[in-house]
C-alpha cells in the first residue's frame, strides 16, 4: 500500500548525506517546488477570500481551525488580520487541538481528539466563515470540527495537501494542494506548511482587497497602534491624497488615527462627508473619489 505524499519518502535523495551547502540548495528548491502546488488552486483561494469577504460584511465571525504544524501556520495568518486588514479581533476565533503551545512542546495526541473538534464545531454560527486545515487531510480533530461546523450552516473552506481525503469532503471550498513528499520524511513543517501558509496569505489578501481594505497597494485600514505605523499611516495619506505629511499627521489626529476617513477629509472633505461616502461605498475608497469628482 502506497503512502501518502506527506509521509512518503522524498525519491531524489537523503538530505542528511549531503555537504551543508548542497543540503542547503536541496532544502530551498524543495520549498520552491512546493509552492508550484499553489498555482493549481488559485480558483479555489479566490473563492475562499469571498467567503471569508462575506462573513466580514454579514458581521459573522472568521474561525481558523487546525492541529501541529497547519495549526501553527493558520495563527500565523489570522493574527495579522487586526493589524494589516483593521478586521476586529472580536470578529475572529483560533482553534488549534491542545491550544497554542505556550513553550516548545506541541504535543501530537491532541490531533486525535476528534471530540474537542466537535465541540470548536458546535461553537459557530450560522454565516461564519470556518477555515480548517490538515496536511494528511485525515485528522480527527479538524474532520470532527469541519462536519460538525457545516451542520451549524458555517461555509466550510477546508484545506489539505493530500488529495481524495475526508476533510476535503467537508469543505464548501476545498483547496488541495498536492505538495511532494518532504526532504524530512512526514514532517510537513517544509514543503505542506509552505504552501498552506502561501494559500492563506493570498486568501486574507485578497478578502482586505474585496472588503476595499486595499487602494493602490496600500492597507488603508491599518490599526496604526505603534510609531512605525503611525508614520506609514500619515505616508498613505500624504501621497493618496496628495497634502503633506504635516497636513496628514494631523488629518490623522482628527480621525482618531482612521486611515479612509483621513484620506478623504485631506482631499476636502469634513468628517461627516468622509463617513457618509464610505458608508455608501462599503469602505471602498475608489468610488468615493470618483463621486467628489462628480
Amino acid at each position: 500500500m502506497s503512502l501518502p505524499a506527506t509521509e512518503a519518502l522524498h525519491q531524489d535523495c537523503a538530505i542528511d548525506s549531503l555537504p551543508s551547502l548542497q543540503a542547503a540548495e536541496f532544502a530551498l528548491m524543495a520549498q520552491q517546488t512546493a509552492l508550484s502546488a499553489v498555482n493549481r488552486v488559485l480558483p479555489q483561494i479566490s473563492a475562499a477570500a469571498d467567503v471569508m469577504a462575506d462573513a466580514v460584511r454579514a458581521q459573522k465571525k472568521l474561525h481558523y481551525c487546525a492541529a501541529g504544524i497547519s495549526g501553527l501556520m493558520a495563527l500565523a495568518d489570522c493574527c495579522e488580520l487586526p493589524g494589516t486588514f483593521g478586521i476586529l479581533s472580536d470578529a475572529i476565533r483560533f482553534h488549534m487541538a491542545g491550544g497554542v503551545p505556550s513553550d516548545g512542546d506541541m504535543p501530537g495526541f491532541t490531533e486525535d481528539d476528534a471530540k474537542a473538534g466537535e465541540d470548536v464545531g458546535n461553537a459557530v454560527d450560522f454565516g461564519d466563515a470556518f477555515l480548517v486545515l490538515s496536511a494528511s487531510g485525515t485528522t480527527p480533530y479538524a474532520i470532527s470540527a469541519a462536519k460538525t461546523a457545516k451542520e451549524n450552516g458555517a461555509k466550510v473552506v477546508a484545506l489539505a495537501n493530500n488529495p481524495d481525503t475526508p476533510l476535503l469532503e467537508c469543505g464548501d471550498v476545498s483547496i488541495c494542494l498536492p505538495t511532494p513528499p518532504e526532504i524530512v520524511a512526514g514532517s510537513t513543517r517544509f514543503g505542506a506548511g509552505t504552501a498552506q501558509k502561501t494559500a492563506l496569505n493570498i486568501m486574507s489578501t485578497l478578502m482586505g482587497v474585496r472588503l476595499g481594505h486595499v487602494y493602490q497597494g496600500m492597507m488603508v485600514n491599518v490599526v496604526a497602534d505603534n510609531a512605525k505605523l503611525k508614520n506609514r499611516a500619515a505616508k498613505m495619506v500624504s501621497h493618496i491624497s496628495n497634502v503633506s505629511e504635516q497636513m496628514a499627521y494631523a488629518t490623522l489626529e482628527t480621525t482618531k488615527g482612521l486611515v479612509k476617513p483621513a484620506i478623504l477629509v485631506a482631499a476636502g472633505q469634513s468628517i461627516e462627508q468622509a463617513e457618509t461616502l464610505l458608508a455608501k461605498h462599503l469602505g471602498h475608497l475608489k468610488p468615493c473619489f470618483e463621486d467628489i469628482k462628480n
